[in-house]
């Protein structure tokens, strides 16, 4: 039986040509398709399948959060991390977020099928250029110490992608009382007290697919 697939990729184009190309040449079965981080645990929930492949920059909650819910939720689903970006603050939180396999977006279609395959198999795989991101994590632990709650990581990204309170609120199913809380504490820890600059801080850390 082939492997069941849940594709979670930002971009409409890449996420068509990705999935042509694994159904193609790598003969597993797309049972779901999303840019959504929310939808992706969604339909996580709902279809089970074997595996989740999760770009990072996805809208409404990025993959990185995305990931360490489904962690939370079905510990023994695995997910692939793919992402354009390598330094290695970004590389480790995404492994602490519980991605079995961080794969490069300008990687071969053979090395996201060793990714899969060694997924599947319960370990771990990384591109080979993350290797010197693991080497500067391992020399700098500092660097990639975790400033901001998964909450607050929420909410930055709702703010970033321009969610009104309310619709913060709505989407997390809190009160706006909570939400302001949230938007105080974030700005205190990163001593950043605007939108516009709480955007930029969000796309630089990799919270939002959105581009600056």
């Amino acid at each position: 039986m082939a492997t069941r697939v849940l594709l979670a990729i930002g971009q409409r184009l890449y996420r068509q040509t990705l999935r042509e190309t694994i159904v193609q040449r790598l003969g597993v079965d797309v049972i779901a398709e999303t840019s959504s981080g929310r939808e992706a645990l969604a339909q996580a929930a709902e279809l089970t399948p074997d595996l989740v492949i999760m770009e990072l920059g996805l809208k409404d909650l990025n993959g990185i959060e995305a990931i360490r819910q489904l962690r939370t939720d079905q510990p023994h689903l695995p997910a692939i991390a793919i992402s354009s970006h390598s330094d290695h603050a970004l590389v480790m939180r995404v492994l602490r977020a519980g991605a079995r396999a961080f794969v490069l977006a300008d990687g071969t279609v053979e090395e996201l099928e060793r990714a899969i395959h060694m997924t599947l198999d319960g370990r771990i795989y990384l591109s080979p250029e993350l290797e010197g991101a693991i080497a500067q994590a391992l020399v700098d632990p500092a660097a990639v110490s975790t400033v901001l709650s998964p909450r607050e990581i929420e909410v930055l990204q709702l703010i970033a992608e321009g969610k009104s309170t309310r619709d913060v609120a709505e989407t997390l199913s809190v009160s706006t009382k909570t939400v302001e809380t949230h938007r105080q504490h974030i700005m205190a820890k990163v001593r950043l007290y605007s939108v516009a600059e709480l955007t930029k801080y969000a796309i630089r850390e990799g919270i939002t697919g959105l581009t600056g």
